[in-house]
């Protein structure tokens, strides 16, 4: 009877130190929440879907039609830290990380398209290619964002500036369809792919690691913590390695993410 008494007793200690360890600890990090937002810092994660595309601007004489465009479920995840300045604090900086992925599927129906396709035998063919062109790409990124800030009012605000990003992973990559290829130009051999014939290509290799470009954002204040947010990204460097040249144009991500914010 004393041993179980003694355990219970053991019980309720350990339960109320624990319990006053964690108050502790949450009492701590409300003080450092409220001085930081004091001092005009401010931290929020975000979370959200990107819908958009690579694509060249404006869209090439080579491009005759856009067949048919799937945007795939494309994520992101972010972390960043914002500093208010002045009195009112309506202009601020943010700095953050995202962890995104830009995806797609297109068919389009191209004339004198550059390209570089593996034949059914293993073999390499590189021309001008006339037909259809079906293109998946999905890549994944570490990007920075460093944005500056404007509340028009307590629940709205807007951001713009310039990213970083890099690829850890990338595919671009697809097949040719009910068309021809002439090489090594247009005057060349002509090499037919009709019905069930298609020759595929992958061009992931030829994708450049580091890429930059702009940011446009606006946020809602939904609730205390909860925001709503919409920021759109466009490169402004190719997504391809300067001495690739079987695309003979530049290709640029240009997505836009929406999801929600928590403010902490």
């Amino acid at each position: 009877m004393k041993k179980i008494i003694y355990n219970k007793v053991t019980g309720i200690i350990f339960l109320a130190i624990l319990f006053s360890q964690v108050t502790h600890a949450q009492n701590e990090r409300n003080k450092a929440l409220i001085y930081s937002y004091l001092h005009g810092w401010e931290y929020s994660i975000k979370a959200g879907l990107s819908i958009g595309g690579t694509s060249p601007l404006p869209l090439p004489k080579e491009i005759r039609s856009i067949d048919s465009y799937s945007p795939n479920i494309a994520i992101a995840i972010e972390g960043n830290t914002t500093k208010w300045f002045g009195k009112n604090k309506k202009w601020g900086m943010t700095a953050g990380i995202r962890l995104e992925n830009k995806t797609m599927t297109t068919e389009a129906t191209v004339k004198n398209y550059g390209m570089k396709i593996i034949n059914t035998n293993g073999g390499e063919l590189q021309g001008l290619w006339t037909g259809g062109v079906k293109t998946k790409v999905k890549n994944s990124y570490l990007t920075i964002p460093v944005l500056a800030n404007y509340k028009i009012s307590d629940r709205w605000k807007v951001s713009l500036g310039p990213y970083v990003s890099y690829m850890s992973e990338g595919n671009f990559s697809g097949h040719v369809y009910e068309g021809h290829l002439r090489t090594p130009d247009e005057t060349g051999q002509r090499v037919d792919f009709n019905g069930e014939s298609i020759a595929t290509y992958d061009f992931s290799d030829n994708l450049r690691k580091f890429q930059w470009g702009a940011q446009l954002g606006g946020e809602w204040k939904a609730f205390k913590h909860l925001n709503v947010y919409a920021d759109l990204t466009w490169g402004l460097n190719d997504i391809f390695k300067k001495d690739f040249d079987t695309i003979t144009f530049a290709m640029y991500p240009i997505y836009l993410n929406i999801g929600f914010g928590y403010a902490f």
